[in-house]
């Protein structure tokens, strides 16, 4: 039960790295008129520091309860297992497979565009 708990930690903590790149790069296209990798581009550099900030004081801070045995660490321990390496595998993905998918589905959208203009 405690390890779901972690499981709930994980997912309330990982979903805004994501949320913020994608927004970032579709305000760079939709309002600077970029191209999908340059957008993508600039929204990873912006947020990489943010999203690095977040994720290493998050494993230091949660690093002794995981690592350093001792009274009561028995009973979380998985618990900062979980969202320690959840946050860490999520970061990533956040930089690496994430700015993959946002330039193909940015693409894909321009091209849709393009070819079904809007009539307003």
């Amino acid at each position: 039960m405690i390890s779901m708990l972690g499981f709930l930690i994980l997912m309330g903590t990982v979903v805004n790295n994501p949320i913020l790149v994608v927004h970032r790069a579709v305000q760079n296209v939709e309002q600077h008129g970029m191209e999908a990798v340059a957008a993508v581009t600039e929204a990873v550099d912006v947020r990489l520091r943010p999203i690095a900030m977040a994720t290493i004081t998050t494993l230091v801070g949660l690093a002794p309860l995981v690592l350093i045995p001792g009274a009561g660490t028995e009973l979380y321990r998985g618990v900062g297992a979980i969202v320690m390496f959840g946050i860490l595998g999520a970061a990533v993905v956040t930089l690496t497979m994430l700015p993959a998918l946002t330039v193909f589905v940015l693409q894909l959208r321009d091209k849709a565009l393009s070819r079904f203009p809007r009539t307003s």
